[in-house]
Parts: structure tokens; sequence; C-alpha cells
């Protein structure tokens, strides 16, 4: 899987350099009254309204009015900002020291489906850990579907990666938990590696070698 040489690394974000639990928001969500939240959104699929925010689609206001009008009146935005963030958790240290490692050796890229509320969140995150807020410090670019208009799994979001970076896919590897991402990434011709639930994304054989 890793015998053609590499020149970039594009990573996922969360659940593979930023801890996520998504039964957290689930969990959350349910305690304010939402009992079928995850037909509406999971690791592996989600609903349009999701869809939408992550595209940058749709504002943070108006993704949580959407949600305040599925849940039990007398709820306020502060109460849904909070369900939602409570899937992400915290930034290893050593996973971001290793980044800077890699990076005189690879020419390392960001790409995650988020949206402008976990944006704030991640980063919040980030400087608990290390101090300051700054993401890009890490990457030579970062891509958040919020920001470019498409999402992942579909390959136009690789290959425009790609194409803006003159990045071969042939010879640039990338990251996720998500099978349907990796999926995504195949068509698009990129070297692919799902990362499993219980792996840590530093001891795959790639970075072992």
């Amino acid at each position: 899987m890793f015998d053609t040489p590499k020149e970039a690394i594009i990573f996922d974000l969360g659940g593979v350099l930023l801890n996520l639990d998504y039964d957290l928001t689930e969990k959350a969500f349910i305690s304010l009254g939402m009992e079928d939240f995850s037909k509406s959104y999971s690791q592996l699929q989600q609903s349009h309204l999701f869809d939408r925010f992550e595209c940058g689609e749709i504002s943070s206001f108006y993704f949580i009015n959407q949600l305040l009008d599925r849940l039990p009146a007398g709820l306020n935005a502060n109460q849904v900002v909070h369900a939602w963030d409570a899937m992400i958790l915290d930034f290893p240290v050593e996973r971001l020291k290793k980044l800077e490692d890699l990076s005189s050796k690879y020419r390392l890229f960001l790409l995650s489906n988020t949206n402008d509320l976990h944006i704030d969140a991640l980063r919040r995150s980030l400087e608990k850990a290390v101090g300051h807020r700054e993401l890009e410090r890490y990457f030579e670019k970062t891509y958040f579907s919020s920001a470019i208009g498409i999402r992942k799994p579909n390959p136009e979001i690789f290959e425009f990666v790609c194409r803006e970076n003159r990045l071969n896919p042939a010879k640039t590897l990338f990251i996720d938990d998500s099978p349907q991402h990796v999926e995504g990434a195949k068509k698009a011709g990129l070297n692919a590696q799902l990362l499993g639930k219980n792996e840590e994304v530093f001891d795959l054989p790639f970075f072992l070698a």
C-alpha cells in the first residue's frame, strides 16, 4: 500500500489529529429532547441540513434555529451550540509535534469536513493544548469544506486540492477515519488509508517504515 514514493500527505482532522466522540453530541441532543438525533447525523451519514452547513450554504444562525425548531420549547442557542460542540475533544500534543517533524520531509495539507461552529471549537481546543489557535502553522495549506463549498467524499474536493497545489495524486497519501471518504479519495486517484477506530495515525506502517 505504501510502495509508491510519497511527496505529500493530506490529513483529515477529526478522528485523525483531533480526538472526537460523536456519541457525546448524540447524547447531548438526546438530553435536550431530540431522541432521534442519530437518524440525522452520524460519522457515516447525515441529513441535508448538516450537509448544507458543512458546505457553507447556510449560516450558523440558521443551523442553530433549525435545530431549535426540532427541540422542545424553552431551549436556547447556547444549549444547542454546547451540544453540537460536545464531540470535539483534545489535540494530543505529540501528534502536533510529529506534524512539525514531518513538514521537513513532505508537503502537508489538511482537508476537513467541518463548519463554522466546529472550527471555532477546535481552535479553542488547540489553544488549550499548545497556547495558540493557528492550526495553519502545521500545514502548507488547510481546507475546510465550509469554506470551499464541497465536502468529502465527493472526488471533486480531492481533485481541487491536488490541482490547486500541483500535487500528483499517485504520490499523495490521504488519511481519514471514515471509509466513505477514503473511497472518494481513491476515486480521485490518491493513495488513501483508512485509520481504524483504535489506531493511532502515526503508528501506521508508512510512518514506522
